[in-house]
C-alpha cells in the first residue's frame, strides 16, 4: 500500500512537470530539482536494475540496500547541496559484428540511482518536445515500432531512395559545449545542470588507468540515452522536420532509434541534396558520419526491369523486395547476416563456458535464449531465418555436448534421441504486421 502511494506521488510530480513543459514549449524551466526528494529517489532505486555489473567502487545493489534509507538521504543531501561527486565510470569494450568494439560505461550503483532520478525529471520535460520520428529509449516506444514506421514509409513511396545514416562513435563524440547549449533552451535548473556537468566531466577508468575525455557520454550510463536523444533531437529531428522537408519537392520521412537513423525520399534529387548537406550539418555539432556506412540506397522495386533492388540493414534486419503469399512485390525483412552471426556467437560462447551444467539446465537456458531471439526477430516474413537460427543452435549445442568428455564426437542419431526429451520451440511470428 505504501509503495503504491509512493508511486502515485512521484507520478503526480512528473505529470506536473510534463504539463508545465507542454503549456510553455519555448520556456527554459528553472525549478525542477525541488521535485526530487527521498520518496523520488526511492522510486528511482526501485526502477534501477539490481543485477547489473558493479562500478569502480564494486558496491552491489544488495550492499546499498542494507542501509537504504540512510543512503538515499545522504545522496539527496549531497545532490541538493552540490557536494555530490560523480565517480569515474568503469569502461569495458564490447565486441561488435564488424570486428571493432563498442565502449560501455558502467557507473556505480548509487550513481545509477541518481541518474535515474534526474532522467525521470528530464524525461518529463523532453517527452513534450520529442517528435514522432524518434523511437529509441522513450517510454512506450520500441525498436519494433520504429521498424513498422519505416516499413510503412517505404511502402508509401514504393521503396524510394533511402539514406542510411551511421554516426561514427556517436556516444564518444558528443560535444559537451553544444550539449550544454541545447540543454539551456529548456532546462536551467542550477542543481540539475550542475550534476549533469559533473557526469560529463567524470573520468573514465579503463584497464587500471583513469582519464578525463573532452567529449562524449559513456554508452551504458542511465542518463546517456536521454542526453543522446536531446542532442539528436536538435541536431537531426528538428532540422529535418522544420528546415529540410519544407524545401523538398516530394514526400520524405525520418525514422530514428537512438543514433541509428534512416531517411526515406520519394525523389532521387531530394535524397542527393540532403545527403550533400548532411555531413556539414553533423560537423557543425562536432559529429562525423561514417564515410562507408552512410550511404544512399536506390530501394525502388526493379523486378519489372528484371534487376535486383539494393538492400540495407537497420536495427538487425535486412530490408529487401520480395513476393508476398499472393505473389505481389512487397518490402520484406529478414535477420541481417551480422545480427544472425552475433546472436549465434553469443550462444556458442555460452555453451562453451557452461557445458559442465546438467543437460536439463543447459536446455532450459538455451530455450530461453531461442525464445528471446524469436521475441525480437519473430516478425512477419522472417520465419525462414528463425528456422536457420534454431538449427544452428542445435548444431552448436551438439558440438559442445560432445566436448564434455574424451569420448567420440556425438553422432546425430544419438543427439536426436536426446532431443526427443529436450525439444526446442518451433519458429513462430511474435509480431505480425497484420495484427498491428
Amino acid at each position: 500500500m505504501q509503495r503504491t502511494q509512493t508511486l502515485n506521488n512521484v507520478s503526480t510530480k512528473l505529470q506536473r512537470i510534463a504539463e508545465l513543459a507542454r503549456t510553455a514549449p519555448q520556456m527554459a524551466i528553472r525549478t525542477l530539482a525541488h521535485h526530487i526528494d527521498v520518496e523520488f529517489l526511492r522510486v528511482a532505486y526501485q526502477q534501477t536494475r539490481k543485477d547489473g555489473a558493479t562500478g569502480v567502487d564494486e558496491q552491489t545493489a544488495a550492499d546499498y540496500a542494507t542501509n537504504l534509507e540512510a543512503n538515499l538521504q545522504s545522496l539527496l543531501d549531497r545532490f541538493k547541496s552540490g557536494s555530490y561527486v560523480a565517480p569515474p565510470v568503469r569502461r569495458v569494450e564490447i565486441p561488435k559484428g564488424d570486428g571493432t568494439t563498442r565502449p560501455l560505461g558502467i557507473p556505480t550503483f548509487e550513481d545509477k540511482v541518481l541518474q535515474r532520478a534526474v532522467g525521470m525529471v528530464l524525461g518529463a520535460v523532453y517527452e513534450q518536445d520529442f517528435l514522432d520520428c524518434s523511437y529509441g529509449f522513450r517510454p512506450g516506444r520500441s525498436a519494433h515500432q520504429a521498424l513498422d514506421a519505416l516499413w510503412r514509409s517505404l511502402a508509401r513511396v514504393g521503396g524510394g531512395w533511402v539514406i542510411d545514416i551511421d554516426i561514427r562513435r556517436f556516444f564518444d563524440s558528443v560535444d559537451h559545449g553544444h550539449l550544454r547549449s541545447i540543454l539551456d533552451q529548456r532546462v536551467r535548473d542550477g542543481v540539475i545542470r550542475r550534476t549533469i556537468n559533473k557526469w560529463l566531466k567524470a573520468g573514465v577508468q579503463h584497464r587500471g588507468m583513469l582519464r578525463y575525455p573532452d567529449g562524449g557520454t559513456p554508452q551504458g550510463g542511465v542518463i546517456s540515452p536521454l542526453l543522446a536523444n536531446v542532442f539528436l533531437h536538435e541536431v537531426l529531428d528538428v532540422w529535418f522536420e522544420r528546415e529540410v522537408k519544407p524545401r523538398l519537392d516530394g514526400s520524405a520521412s525520418l525514422v530514428r532509434y537512438a543514433d541509428d537513423a534512416v531517411m526515406v525520399f520519394a525523389f532521387e534529387a531530394d535524397a542527393r541534396r540532403v545527403l550533400h548537406v548532411l555531413a556539414k550539418r553533423f560537423a557543425k555539432y562536432g559529429l562525423t558520419l561514417h564515410p562507408e556506412k552512410t550511404k544512399l540506397v536506390d530501394f525502388r522495386c526493379k523486378a519489372r526491369e528484371g534487376r535486383h533492388s539494393e538492400t540495407f540493414d537497420v536495427l538487425g534486419f535486412t530490408h529487401f523486395w520480395g513476393h508476398s503469399l499472393k505473389g505481389k512485390w512487397i518490402v520484406r525483412r529478414r535477420t541481417s547476416r551480422r545480427a544472425f552471426t552475433r546472436a549465434l556467437k553469443r550462444v556458442a560462447e555460452w555453451c562453451r563456458w557452461y557445458r559442465h551444467l546438467r543437460v536439463r539446465e543447459q536446455h532450459a537456458a538455451l530455450v530461453r535464449k531461442v525464445n528471446g531471439h524469436y521475441g525480437y526477430f519473430g516478425i512477419t516474413g522472417n520465419r525462414r531465418a528463425l528456422g536457420c537460427f534454431v538449427r544452428e543452435v542445435r548444431r552448436v549445442w551438439r558440438k559442445w555436448l560432445s566436448r564434455r568428455s574424451n569420448r567420440a564426437y556425438m553422432k546425430w542419431n544419438e543427439f536426436l534421441r536426446l532431443e526427443r526429451r529436450y525439444r526446442f520451440p518451433l519458429p513462430h511470428v511474435a509480431r505480425s504486421i497484420y495484427h498491428a
